[in-house]
């Protein structure tokens, strides 16, 4: 089961995700959150694999509770999708940023907030193609202020790879497409992960993007 919290400062707003939620067969709520700091201290005790995360919350903004989750080494398991109405760029990047492995609006339909939660659980990333745009068009206007290796350290397959993650494809799609097994894609990914010393998917698409490897236009 995928153990969710909920952090949203409005009470009918969580209550109508805790029913979405409680009607997919393979997950749970384990919990809800009113503020950042109540989100941060219920992804500890409920040991949540998920948490759904507003943006804008009292005592502590989504972004800044998104942070402290992605720096604590007790939540390394824990993963943050954050949930918005503000699709606007300076969020996207500044959620990504701080350690969000997802990006999605609240006019979503349910069945996509299913799926999204399904996709951050098993490790991998998820933007809405809103976000996408915006992480596109403001990637390189924005430092990022972890500094990474030069992507040259890199295996000309390892490149490959990198740039079909960055171009949105699955594993399974890029084993099919590189004619290996998803295992072994798996593997590739893992080493990229530690050669740019990046958290997750998301932050090897920004990578690919900064160092000119996938531009705006394919």
């Amino acid at each position: 089961m995928i153990r969710v919290l909920l952090a949203d400062d409005q009470t009918l707003v969580r209550s109508a995700f805790a029913m979405l939620v409680a009607s997919a067969p393979d997950m749970v709520v384990v919990g809800e959150a009113a503020t950042g700091r109540a989100a941060i201290a219920m992804a500890r005790t409920e040991r949540a694999d998920v948490v759904v995360m507003d943006i804008r919350m009292p005592d502590l903004d989504g972004i800044a509770a998104t942070a402290r989750i992605a720096a604590d080494e007790n939540l390394a398991g824990v993963r943050v999708l954050v949930l918005t109405t503000y699709d606007t760029d300076d969020n996207v990047l500044a959620a990504l940023r701080a350690g969000a492995s997802g990006f999605l609006i609240k006019d979503a339909k349910p069945a996509l907030l299913l799926d999204a939660i399904r996709t951050v659980a098993a490790g991998d990333a998820l933007l809405s193609p809103g976000a996408t745009a915006a992480v596109i068009a403001r990637v390189r206007a924005v430092p990022d202020p972890v500094p990474r290796p030069e992507i040259t350290i890199l295996t000309d397959r390892e490149l490959d790879v990198l740039v079909r993650i960055a171009r949105g494809m699955t594993n399974a799609e890029i084993a099919e497409a590189l004619t290996v097994s998803p295992l072994t894609v798996k593997t590739h990914v893992s080493r990229i992960l530690a050669k740019l010393l990046a958290r997750d998917r998301v932050q090897l698409v920004i990578a690919a993007y900064e160092a000119g490897l996938v531009t705006p236009s394919g």
